[in-house]
């Protein structure tokens, strides 16, 4: 009897099959949760970022976008808290010397069924008391099953630390940034004295971001290296919470526009669990074959970041009112939208299985802006020169607009399906008929149904499709 596969194996199945995410290194035995994106997974994950951009910066008069170092002066991470702020509590095994987040040992653990709720609880008992607590029921290691051997909890900085120069000396120390907000942060009057923004306005980015995660897992979920899209958006306090509803609105929005809707639920973070810095926090979260866990955030971040960076650096960070004259440090809402894990969930929500045995069709029912390829052409017959010819022809003006594949192996057949797996929306086939009353075949990839369309009409039909 055959073993129904797992959801999650099926979409990394396809991921390294058809050439979206490859294992980091692996031709050296790779490297845990390191990854690599293959031809079409750089395509997914651009797209991706273009329309977020696009949306978001070039739509609007009120954003204007910026890209920061991945390494700052270490006095940044001072200034924001992250030297002192950004941890985890971390325990180890006895017997494997492995090292592991608390949290998400007791979310697999369910205790209570809910983690924070006992992560609370925890602080305020003695050492011995969360050691023995932690042994009894977080149930054994993940890595050698062994029962009630862990260390008592400390804190484990994530901060990706590196160094300077030639010489590895305390002097020299430096990090790979843990998010992108801080650029934005220290160049809010470069900002402002260059392009002449008036309150409200944002500055957006999307960068590499680094963290030292102990338990990093599920496919390109959570890694150490990983990519954000962020606004920082500047407001006047007294208008702080009503552009706190407006972010979250527009994350609700986008969330329909890549198709991930259904399996998204918006949650309220509690004052114990937000960051350091946040004032009110809500998650986005989205039901992964793994769990329902965090996908996007947004965090009103008050004046905290503004403010600790004039302290630290000395120099003014206040906007003044040109109507008013009044002076002022702007608060901040942040929607910060992960990449990665976007494009895991778009991966998620589109795939789809018709069918059954050899009639089973795998297909990936991305929206036609997100598809790696939005066409694919082909002749019927690769050995008949003349359909091979009008379909290189028809092929290549496409391709001068849009990204298009060229498929002629195998059956018509075979090549349906290969491009359904991949996503592809659309297939225009060039048969006999082309050459007589100059149509081809287009074939939508959701329906499978197919139409006849007239040559010339073809890109126009593509445009009203994307």
């Amino acid at each position: 009897m055959n073993q129904e596969i797992p959801l999650m194996d099926k979409i990394v199945s396809l991921a390294k099959r058809r050439g979206f995410v490859f294992p980091g290194s692996e031709i050296y035995g790779g490297m845990a949760n390191s990854w690599d994106y293959g031809p079409l997974g750089v395509e997914l994950k651009n797209n991706i970022k273009q329309l977020w951009w696009s949306r978001f910066v070039h739509r609007r008069d009120d954003i204007v976008g910026i890209d920061t170092a991945l390494i700052m002066n270490p006095k940044v991470w001072e200034a924001s808290g992250h030297l002192a702020n950004f941890s985890d509590p971390l325990i180890e095994c006895k017997m494997c010397h492995g090292r592991f987040r608390v949290d998400l040992l007791l979310d697999q653990a369910m205790v209570d069924g809910k983690s924070n709720k006992t992560m609370e609880m925890l602080k305020n008992w003695s050492v011995d008391e969360v050691t023995e607590f932690l042994n009894k029921n977080i149930g054994p290691c993940p890595q050698c099953k062994a029962v009630g051997k862990f260390t008592p909890p400390r804190q484990f900085n994530l901060m990706f630390k590196t160094f300077i120069g030639p010489a590895e000396e305390q002097a020299n120390i430096a990090y790979f940034r843990p998010e992108t907000a801080q650029g934005m942060f220290v160049n809010f009057k470069n900002v402002l004295d260059t392009t002449r923004k008036k309150l409200p306005f944002g500055i957006a980015q999307i960068g590499k971001a680094f963290r030292n995660e102990i338990t990093p897992g599920n496919f390109i979920f959570r890694t150490r290296e990983f990519e954000q899209m962020e606004v920082e958006f500047f407001t006047h306090p007294a208008d702080a919470e009503k552009w706190f509803e407006y972010w979250l609105n527009e994350q609700k929005t986008w969330v329909k526009e890549i198709g991930i809707e259904e399996g998204a639920v918006f949650i309220e973070i509690p004052e114990a669990d937000r960051a350091h810095y946040s004032k009110r926090s809500v998650d986005t979260e989205y039901q992964f074959p793994f769990g329902q866990k965090e996908l996007y955030g947004i965090a009103y971040r008050t004046d905290f970041d503004l403010k600790n960076h004039m302290k630290a650096s000395g120099q003014s960070l206040e906007y003044t009112d040109p109507q008013t004259g009044e002076k002022l440090v702007p608060h901040v809402i942040e929607p910060t939208w992960g990449v990665d894990r976007t494009m895991l969930a778009v991966l998620c929500a589109s795939y789809h299985e018709d069918g059954e045995g050899d009639e089973k069709r795998v297909y990936l029912k991305l929206p036609p802006k997100l598809a790696p390829y939005k066409a694919a052409v082909f002749p019927l017959i690769k050995n008949k020169p003349e359909l091979v010819t009008k379909a290189k022809e028809i092929y290549d003006n496409l391709r001068a607009i849009f990204p298009v594949a060229w498929d002629d192996r195998g059956n018509i057949g075979k090549r349906y399906y290969a491009q359904d797996e991949i996503g592809t929306p659309y297939c225009i086939t060039v048969d006999f008929q082309s050459l007589d009353d100059k149509t081809v075949t287009i074939r939508d990839r959701d329906t499978a149904k197919q139409e006849r369309v007239k040559i010339e009409e073809v890109i126009n039909y593509l445009r009203s499709k994307i």
